[in-house]
């Protein structure tokens, strides 16, 4: 079957920006023109995209999908579809998983699994070392060879100085992302919350700024001394921002990720010990959300990913200092960023760069929208107007601060490989 996407405002950045068609035939790009491609025969799907937004996919770096292992949380399959949900056309699935994604064998299970569901596109991310231990770095010719885009020890920091410089070096030798966790577990440890005023009052445990920023400063200076690339992921402090911004003064090959609650929320929204505000790093201070805003307008800050963690009622619902951390994203990520543009912080161009472009620049794959490429698109509706409903999620984490927010914006249509994997109904 062909498709026609008609009249839509496709916005490639770098490549076009204007009201065009795309005609879409054996799951590539055949055709973008402003006049009417011209086909034949009636098997043909058109799509109305007056008003609305057609964008390279939009692509997740940080997801948690839990499988396998922990599917009671999350299996694939809901994640992936809660994905395309979402307007995302492609993820990048963390290692920490049981067992741990630090071998083939697991990386094989995942891509099988992905590709059963059908859904959205998955490309793993294989552990830095082996049982996410931070002892024996894993085995990252195999890694590669098996379809891993990049390595991380999410969830725990590399705190061996020594081990986190092998990495680089091993992982530039074999053309892979090193992903960092930047925590220093010493600083960080006794704290469930960003410390200041709030958690005073509440009387709970304080994690400093500085637990997030000495370590990216650490590894900053590992990435200058390797040569090697290094991408931060989940920046949320105001000095986090200022050393990754100095650091590409000086040409580091260093990029860097936050998420939408880091540029949304602050650490007032822990009131009431609310468990689903609780997250690693925390939620912070004001001033640390306007420099998080500021380093994405400035370019410091690359990408925009959800660290998308689903947990279940069994590790959320207990007093907050026993709760796990995290909170799902996947489903409410473009709205809440689409608020950016509207706020005037980033242009839509800017937007489409930190959800499709950067994050396929950084792990190295194609998602550009000419003749011939693979049709991964995102369609958006920008003037949407809806609520956040857990209970209508696809994915099966219902752990979000967001639920009941009115929000404006959201995908309308995800398309995968040519093929209609999500079609919102619209009144």
């Amino acid at each position: 079957m062909l498709i026609l996407i008609k009249s839509g405002r496709v916005i490639d950045p770098g490549n076009i920006d204007g009201i065009m068609n795309i005609l879409i035939k054996d799951g590539l790009i055949a055709e973008i023109t402003q006049a009417e491609p011209v086909f034949f025969g009636k098997d043909i799907r058109i799509i109305e995209a007056g008003g609305l937004i057609v964008t390279p996919g939009l692509i997740d770096m940080h997801v948690h999908l839990r499988e396998p292992g922990h599917e009671y949380k999350e299996t694939i399959e809901t994640g992936c579809r809660a994905a395309v949900h979402g307007g995302f056309t492609s993820v990048c699935a963390m290692p920490n998983t049981n067992p741990v994604n630090d071998s083939k064998e697991v990386t094989h299970f995942i891509l099988k699994q992905a590709e059963a569901a059908g859904y959205a596109r998955i490309y793993p991310v294989g552990a830095i070392s082996q049982g996410l231990e931070g002892k024996i770095l894993s085995e990252f010719f195999d890694l590669k060879e098996a379809g891993v885009k990049a390595v991380s020890d999410d969830g725990f920091p590399v705190r061996s100085s020594l081990l986190m410089r092998r990495a680089l070096e091993y992982a530039k030798g074999f053309g892979l992302l090193v992903i960092s966790h930047c925590e220093e577990m010493d600083l960080a440890k006794s704290g469930v919350m960003n410390e200041g005023e709030v958690a005073t009052r509440l009387g709970l445990g304080g994690i400093p700024n500085a637990a997030e920023s000495v370590a990216v400063m650490r590894d900053i200076a590992l990435s200058e001394l390797t040569g090697a690339p290094l991408h931060i992921a989940h920046v949320s402090t105001r000095e986090s921002v200022d050393a990754i911004r100095n650091a590409k003064k000086r040409g580091a090959p260093v990029t860097a990720e936050t998420a939408p609650h880091y540029f949304t929320l602050t650490h007032d929204a822990v009131h009431g010990y609310n468990t689903f505000a609780k997250m690693n790093p925390p939620l912070r201070s004001a001033e640390d959300r306007t420099a998080v805003r500021e380093g994405l307008a400035d370019g410091t800050i690359d990408v925009i990913a959800t660290d998308h963690a689903p947990h279940s009622s069994i590790e959320k619902d207990v007093e907050f200092e026993f709760a796990a951390n995290g909170i799902v994203g996947l489903e409410t990520s473009l709205p809440l960023s689409l608020k950016l543009v509207t706020d005037g912080f980033l242009s839509m161009d800017e937007l489409v760069k930190k959800m499709s472009k950067n994050p396929a620049r950084i792990i190295g794959i194609e998602n550009t929208l000419k003749p011939g490429a693979v049709a991964d698109l995102t369609i958006i509706d920008p003037d949407y107007h809806s609520k956040v409903n857990s209970a209508e999620f696809k994915s099966m984490g219902r752990n979000t601060p967001f639920d009941g927010m009115k929000i404006k914006g959201g995908a309308v249509f995800t398309l995968v490989r040519g093929k209609v994997v999500f079609e919102k109904e619209r009144p």
